[in-house]
């Protein structure tokens, strides 16, 4: 696979039953704790193998950083919490490179391994599969509104919690049962549920009362903490998706919210419905695939009888 393909990583094989499988993610720091913001961007580097339905085996660090204008202590805190979320995810961190740059930046380049017959990719999405989401929203919404220093403090702690969280577990519970699989991130939910779609060649229906929100999002769209990103997603997908004028405005920007560690959505039988539910606390049944055809999404509250 190769970039011809729009997947969330790279797939090489190099035996007949081992492919390896590459990713590289980093971002400037959204949450005022280096150390949080350093576990943050490696679970979310970490993510892109395990959308692919792989395993990450090692890391490298990929870092920017000012001397002159931050401590050098706060590089190392990031560092620590990078390692640290490696080391719970089972990965080996074999060092890295770090340049200087005017604003902070730290990720990841992953390497992990998949069987070369069992990857999963945004295409396989079939007519009357479940749409999934592991995870709520809102992460750049919060983000955003944390950065004007206007976000109460009571919605920090689970914003925080959420991108803290891997999507390991999710993504071992999916491999044997998801037609397609992808990760919710810079894209918004619709940016990468319309590349689901097109992958699929699928059309979607989302129905957004289903859709799981973060504490606080609801009230950071209804702030306006939008930012560029947020933006540049909603006029990308606003000729692509159908049923706006049935939704509230705040929901139409948490729907195209650029996230950071978000979840994992899966197109998936409907068997397997329930006991993905059960086994995933804070999932959702979002949505379904409605029918095959060029890449659509519609937009209702609720299922349409």
């Amino acid at each position: 696979m190769g970039a011809d393909r729009l997947d969330d990583a790279g797939i090489m094989q190099i035996s007949s039953d081992v492919a390896l499988v590459q990713t590289v993610d980093f971002f400037t720091p959204i949450v005022d704790d280096p150390e949080d913001f350093g576990f943050i961007a490696a679970i979310n580097a970490l993510s892109d193998i395990y959308a692919m339905g792989g395993e990450p085996l090692s890391a490298l660090a990929v870092a920017g950083f000012a001397p002159d204008v931050v401590p050098v202590s706060v590089l190392g805190d990031i560092f620590r919490g990078g390692t640290r979320a490696c080391a719970e995810e089972g990965v080996v961190l074999l060092g890295g490179h770090t340049v200087r740059s005017p604003e902070i930046f730290y990720g990841l380049a992953v390497t992990g391994t998949v069987h070369p017959q069992r990857f999963l990719t945004k295409a396989g999405a079939q007519p009357g599969d479940l749409l999934v989401l592991t995870k709520p929203l809102g992460t750049g919404l919060l983000s955003t509104w944390l950065k004007r220093g206007q976000m109460p403090q009571e919605f920090c702690p689970p914003f925080v919690a959420s991108m803290k969280e891997s999507n390991r577990r999710a993504s071992l519970l999916l491999r044997d049962c998801a037609h397609a699989l992808t990760d919710i991130t810079g894209f918004g939910l619709l940016g990468h549920a319309l590349e689901l779609a097109a992958a699929s060649g699928v059309q979607l229906e989302i129905w957004v009362a289903a859709v799981p929100s973060l504490p606080g999002a609801e009230q950071a769209a209804n702030a306006k903490a939008v930012a560029g990103g947020l933006k540049a997603n909603r006029a990308w997908v606003q000729e692509r998706v159908r049923g706006w004028e049935e939704i509230p405005e705040a929901w139409a920007l948490i729907l195209c919210d650029p996230q950071t560690s978000g979840g994992l959505l899966a197109a998936v039988p409907p068997s397997r419905g329930d006991e993905l539910l059960t086994q995933l606390p804070q999932a959702a049944v979002i949505g379904t695939v409605t029918a095959a055809g060029s890449a659509a999404i519609r937009l209702t509250m609720a299922p349409r009888r």
